[in-house]
């Protein structure tokens, strides 16, 4: 005589699931993906705010949920909540990135809230069509230029965004000067 209990149909299938992935079944992660990852993108979402970067996390998640289900031990928790907390941790490790920082604070100029707003106390005319003079550039002395003046990074900062040796990237920003200089004349 078996006793069933309202939540047999759901453990069974789950622990079901969870022998397949044990057993890597490449089947058993399609049906996997099905149940799960409308959920885990949502929470990833939530925490990136950018849906190409949650799309990025939530394969990141499966990936890594592949290559270590082995480490995923039933008796202490659902399914669903380990995969949660790697997805979600990985979320997490993506916002605190270098990349994701720089990558949120340089967003292209065209795409800035800055074309919209009032111009500020500090406005200075002088730099009126510098961006434009700045498409004149080489394209190394272009993405330095736009990277130091436009994206607020120091010259280190740069150097490390670029992997270039700091020497290189201060050759570079004076010889983009010099040029800015002679195209303002």
């Amino acid at each position: 005589m078996s006793h069933t209990t309202p939540e047999s149909p759901t453990s069974t299938s789950e622990e079901l699931l969870v022998q397949r992935l044990r057993d890597r079944d490449e089947s058993a992660m399609t049906l996997f993906y099905d149940k799960y990852a409308t959920a885990l993108y949502g929470v990833i979402l939530r925490i990136v705010k950018r849906e190409e970067i949650a799309e990025d996390v939530l394969q990141e998640s499966l990936v890594k949920i592949w290559n270590s289900f082995q480490s995923y031990d039933a008796d202490k928790g659902r399914l669903f909540t380990w995969v949660l907390n790697v997805s979600r941790n990985l979320a997490i490790d993506k916002i605190r990135s270098r990349q994701y920082r720089v990558g949120s604070r340089t967003q292209p100029l065209e795409e800035s809230a800055a074309l919209r707003q009032a111009a500020t106390p500090t406005f200075r005319p002088e730099h009126i069509g510098l961006q434009e003079m700045t498409n004149k550039l080489n394209p190394e002395q272009k993405q330095i230029i736009d990277l130091l003046y436009f994206g607020g990074f120091t010259q280190s900062e740069v150097a490390e965004e670029l992997n270039l040796p700091l020497g290189t990237v201060k050759t570079r920003a004076r010889a983009a000067i010099k040029v800015l200089a002679k195209l303002i004349r």
